[in-house]
């Protein structure tokens, strides 16, 4: 049989979808686009934004035409958080939501033989186990893997809805994720990507035991392990020519202090994504975020001043309910100060079932469209300056492909700048030293030292 995934939101999906293309293929299903004709079609959606849900809507009435008789099934966090509406969906055959898509290949030849249900949903309070989904053995690009290492949330930001689609947080065993690791770096991966719904959350919960016991984590001493370190640390101790990255990490679960004990560690790439949201004070507690502005640029300066260099990038959002003029201006004045390499700016989305969709005040739509602008705007500068600040200097890049029609090769160095350079030999997938020489397209030139 053919089956056909679509993929919709962050990283995570992306990786729980690889997770499940490797169980349909050991079932002896073959892979195929999501645009062909296929017998099963797997729509893994998002619900961050309502836009989200109107995409996975839309893409599951296109499979239906390509194929009126496949069967559909459409798992994530938009039927978690909304299993009826999803249902009843014209050309819908199975739901699973997300603590449930792991099982989809049984619950599919379950429904091929007329036997077992339609809708395989776990109420909220019942998100509380991490749901293993086996070790993957490979993603669809080349060089670069993700890893997932933790599931859930309980910041319960006040317009996110998040929390309620991926429930309690729950830290997957660190045998499991080396394991992973050493699995991914034999087949030649040399960046693992380490993400999770809250990443930075990972190890945090009540009677977490990196083993996948129930033993409390002891945090008395300095020199202990615990939290994210614990996995940076196994990985950073693996033989094998690799690099490792953090996915998105919160400045409310990761302070100056406890980000300067990452830094040791040799494999980790200097570039963190850590999100903003905002520059504004008022609007960062609104949002219940649970920071100051004063304490991200606290961690920006400590990984500054360890790296002149140090990528940081980030996520802001612009027309929160009850934003003023003066509260935009914090966001611009914070991007401009804090040396950020990328700044991906946000329209506010009323999503319901937030607090932040009850709040009065919101915002225009031309008011969040104009400040986007302006926003976007100060965020290229931003990059431009952190760019040039980095001409002169020489990175570690992973070379990914050769652009046929330019004859440049093309990677990300370790700090993640978009490298493009020369060579007389083949060397994607390989690490190679490249000195930074002029900007160009949407990165950097660069002169090849070595490979």
């Amino acid at each position: 049989m053919k089956i056909a995934f679509h993929t919709l939101g962050c990283k995570v999906n992306q990786y729980e979808t690889q997770a499940l293309k490797e169980k349909f293929i050991e079932r002896g299903y073959e892979i195929t686009s999501d645009d062909d004709f296929a017998d099963v079609y797997v729509i893994n959606t998002c619900t961050v934004t309502g836009l989200s849900d109107r995409k996975s809507r839309q893409f599951i009435r296109r499979v239906k035409k390509i194929n009126p008789d496949s069967i559909t099934a459409v798992i994530g966090c938009y039927v978690q958080v909304s299993p009826e509406e999803a249902s009843q969906i014209e050309g819908v055959d199975l739901i699973a939501g997300t603590n449930e898509k792991n099982h989809l290949p049984e619950y599919i030849e379950e429904y091929l033989m007329g036997r077992g249900s339609s809708v395989h949903i776990k109420e909220y309070d019942q998100l509380t186990e991490y749901e293993e989904t086996g070790i993957i053995t490979s993603m669809d690009t080349r060089t670069r893997a993700f890893i997932k290492i933790q599931e859930g949330c309980d910041r319960f930001c006040s317009y996110c809805i998040i929390p309620y689609a991926r429930g309690a947080v729950r830290s997957r065993a660190r045998t499991e994720i080396v394991k992973e690791a050493e699995r991914l770096i034999e087949k030649g991966y040399k960046e693992l990507v380490l993400t999770g719904i809250n990443t930075a959350l990972y190890g945090m919960e009540k009677g977490f035991d990196s083993r996948g016991g129930k033993q409390e984590a002891v945090k008395s001493s300095e020199d202990e392990v615990y939290g994210i370190e614990i996995i940076v640390k196994a990985l950073d101790e693996l033989p094998g020519d690799f690099r490792i990255r953090l996915g998105s990490l919160e400045p409310n679960v990761i302070s100056a202090e406890y980000a300067k004990r990452l830094l040791k560690y040799k494999r980790l790439c200097p570039h963190m994504h850590l999100s903003l949201q905002s520059g504004s004070d008022r609007i960062l507690k609104q949002m219940n975020r649970n920071y100051a502005s004063a304490d991200y640029l606290k961690l920006v300066d400590l990984l500054k001043e360890h790296d002149p260099g140090y990528g940081i990038t980030t996520d802001i959002i612009v027309g929160f309910p009850g934003e003023t003029e003066e509260d935009f201006s914090e966001s611009v004045k914070i991007v401009k100060k804090a040396g950020l390499s990328k700044v991906h700016v946000f329209k506010y989305s009323k999503r319901e079932g937030t607090k932040a969709a009850e709040m009065k005040e919101q915002i225009a739509p031309q008011i969040k469209a104009k400040r986007s602008e302006e926003l976007i705007k100060a965020g290229e500068e931003a990059g431009k300056r952190f760019l040039l600040q980095n001409l002169g200097t020489i990175r570690t890049v992973l070379i990914e492909q050769c652009d046929p029609n330019t004859g440049l090769y093309e990677g990300f160095s370790e700090n993640y700048i978009k490298v493009y350079c020369r060579s007389d030999q083949n060397i994607s997938n390989q690490f190679a030293a490249v000195k930074l020489i002029e900007v160009y397209s949407d990165g950097v030139l660069g002169n090849l030292i070595n490979s």
